[in-house]
């Protein structure tokens, strides 16, 4: 069965002079135009396609894919903003992507990136975004474990911090203290869960959390040590900028790190620089 505005598994049921036929289950024959039809396919053949509808709301098959299907979330640009229509959106696809004005949690403007949802319309089945993304998050409460690895999708800036969705599902804070490099709205990036709090809120660190983070920053350290002919010109009075610059790590992650190391006795400290043990 065809889904539209996704990728699908679709069977060759029937070749024309316009391109191949494909069975769409529910949504009938769907074209596939001749100019993508892949090479050296035949009738009875499976093609992978994109499902979507043209400008004149025909369902059609697509060998071209976007960056985002239904279902998802996604960080894009604004191209334009049509005054009657809504703000048209870049998801790497030939027909842009309509964000209606009814849409919009808050108006949004040309050139701005924005966090949406692909959805498709309940009442046209047209293909369109939303940026009112309450009511697709899961509300249930949160399972996740202290120091678990997540995937982040930042939403946006708040006065505690950033709120970022976590692993597709739930809304989390990475709290200001946490965040030692710029973070815009779209920003898709790796992080941790701080803490599960008694309200089911959810903390998140962008650097492993306690022993974990020592050890991997201090994995980190001793890479750069190598690669630096064994001086590194950072220590306990450098500045929490350079230090950031450097590693992307807060000053106390970063003391904390070369302590353990020092404990070690793989390297000797000075106010500001470090130096790799060398064996004898």
């Amino acid at each position: 069965m065809a889904l539209l505005g996704r990728i699908n598994s679709l069977l060759i049921v029937r070749e024309s002079d316009h391109g191949f036929y494909l069975d769409g289950g529910p949504l009938g024959e769907i074209l596939l135009p001749t100019r993508e039809v892949p090479a050296e396919v035949e009738q009875g053949d499976e093609v992978s396609v994109f499902v979507s509808r043209d400008s004149e709301d025909r369902i059609v098959a697509t060998s071209q894919v976007p960056n985002c299907q239904v279902g998802d979330f996604a960080g894009l640009t604004v191209l334009e903003v049509h005054p009657q229509m809504g703000a048209f959106l870049d998801w790497g696809f030939p027909k842009d992507l309509l964000l209606p004005f009814g849409e919009q949690r808050c108006k949004v403007g040309g050139g701005e990136r924005v966090v949406v949802k692909v959805i498709l319309d309940e009442k046209t089945q047209r293909i369109i975004a939303t940026t009112k993304l309450g009511r697709y998050l899961d509300k249930t409460p949160p399972r996740y474990e202290t120091g678990q690895p997540v995937t982040l999708l930042v939403l946006e800036k708040t006065p505690l911090g950033y709120a970022a969705i976590i692993d597709r599902k739930h809304r989390g804070l990475l709290h200001e203290s946490e965040v030692h490099r710029p973070l815009s709205p779209g920003d898709e990036l790796p992080g941790y869960v701080r803490a599960v709090r008694e309200d089911y809120k959810v903390d998140l660190s962008l650097e492993p959390v306690g022993y974990s983070r020592v050890t991997d920053l201090s994995e980190r350290i001793l890479q750069q040590l190598r690669a630096e002919g064994g001086h590194l010109a950072l220590g306990d009075q450098s500045s929490p900028e350079k230090i950031r610059a450097t590693f992307g790590a807060s000053k106390k992650a970063f003391k904390q790190a070369v302590g353990s190391l020092y404990r070690k006795r793989l390297i000797e400290l000075a106010p500001e620089s470090v130096t790799l043990v060398t064996k004898r």
